[in-house]
């Protein structure tokens, strides 16, 4: 399908208040959408279903399932120009929201320093007026200018609209075959990877791949853990471990794993349910999918020993597996009453300093600013 076709489809879809979600995975030009036939509302029950999963920060939530059995599927390989116009928007912070965010993070501190809980993630929602909120036309900008990410638009009639670019991954599965990430650390890129690295972000970044380590321990085999390394996420950068390995799901479902790994200390924080009991009493408003995880969940992917197609002999050992590429919901926005609401937070530790933490939110927020300018 050719991309403005594709495209409008997506417009005709959103104009008919029907569910949809488009995507594109990193460092790949193919973008993929699921079109829902309906506006029912599917809810997750135990992870076996097939389709696109948006769930929540908050694990007792519901997660929201676009199945492939009621919706359509089309691609699209376009790469897109730079030439489209960009919407129209009004920023601006106020002294409140500053100092509302200075007193959490004090809080955090405090919490910190009482032996509450060792790290703890806070954020806060910046709204941004638009001057119209056509989401097609923002998420061109998200591919544009982010290769790197995992770049969607979600909607569904009931839940709302959302967008994102986010650079880190929760888990993906090929077969029994799996491969996460401990991503924590922030720093602007100014031109150069080779960076220092503070000890609270060292510190930081050693809390979560030892949560994600601990939760998967008894559920996998021939574990790796790669060399922490610096990587880049458009204007930021992070610290990254590699973790994969072997699951053996006869000892622990698939729906098990994720309630062990989600919320990670990287959007919550250490331990997990002191954090988050925390960050629901103490943020005063509602996550609701920001910090989450989303994607493709359950899907049957066919994979050849050789990429050559007119290799016929080695395209009979085709085979068949059983995919899931989930993604944690950073670097994102909602789109509601012609406003962005976008969401940015930052991991505190003992170390932490509250003014530092809340430039990086600043600096985070223009990741989603940069495409409504």
């Amino acid at each position: 399908m050719v991309s403005e076709t594709f495209f409008e489809y997506l417009e005709q879809q959103f104009n008919k208040k029907l569910p949809f979600v488009v995507y594109r995975k990193p460092n790949n030009n193919g973008i993929k959408a699921l079109l829902q036939n309906s506006n029912d509302l599917h809810i997750i029950e135990d992870y076996s279903e097939k389709g696109f999963v948006f769930a929540p920060f908050d694990d007792s939530k519901d997660a929201i399932l676009i199945p492939i059995k009621d919706s359509e599927s089309i691609e699209s390989d376009f790469v897109i120009s730079n030439t489209s116009e960009k919407p129209q928007s009004i920023f601006k912070n106020s002294d409140s929201s500053k100092q509302h965010h200075l007193s959490l993070v004090k809080n955090g501190i405090e919490a910190i320093k009482n032996g509450e809980f060792k790290k703890v993630v806070l954020s806060r929602c910046e709204h941004v007026e638009l001057s119209e909120e056509n989401p097609i036309h923002i998420y061109k900008h998200l591919l544009q200018n982010y290769p790197t990410a995992f770049v969607y638009c979600w909607y569904h009639p009931k839940i709302g609209l959302w967008l994102g670019a986010t650079p880190e991954t929760l888990i993906k599965i090929e077969g029994s075959r799996f491969k996460t990430m401990a991503l924590a650390g922030t720093q602007e890129y100014f031109g150069s990877m080779d960076v220092s690295w503070e000890n609270k972000e060292l510190e930081e970044q050693l809390f979560v791949t030892h949560f994600i380590v601990n939760s998967l321990q008894n559920s996998v085999t021939n574990l790796n853990v790669s060399d922490v390394e610096t990587v880049r996420a458009g204007s930021l950068l992070h610290l990254k471990t590699n973790i994969t390995g072997i699951l053996n799901l006869e000892s622990s479902n698939f729906k098990h794993l994720l309630n062990r790994l989600h919320p990670t200390p990287a959007v919550c924080g250490l331990p997990k349910e002191k954090t988050k009991s925390f960050i629901l009493k103490n943020e005063t408003y509602n996550r609701g999918f920001y910090t989450g995880f989303l994607g493709e969940l359950n899907l049957q992917e066919r994979t050849t020993r050789n990429s050559n197609k007119r290799n016929v002999e080695n395209n009979a050992y085709a085979t068949i597996k059983k995919v899931s590429n989930l993604y944690v919901n950073l670097r994102c926005m909602q789109i509601h009453n012609q406003k962005a609401l976008i969401y940015i937070g930052g991991g505190i530790t003992k170390d932490s300093n509250p003014e530092a933490e809340w430039q990086e939110t600043i600096v985070k927020s223009e990741v989603m600013k940069k495409v409504l300018h």
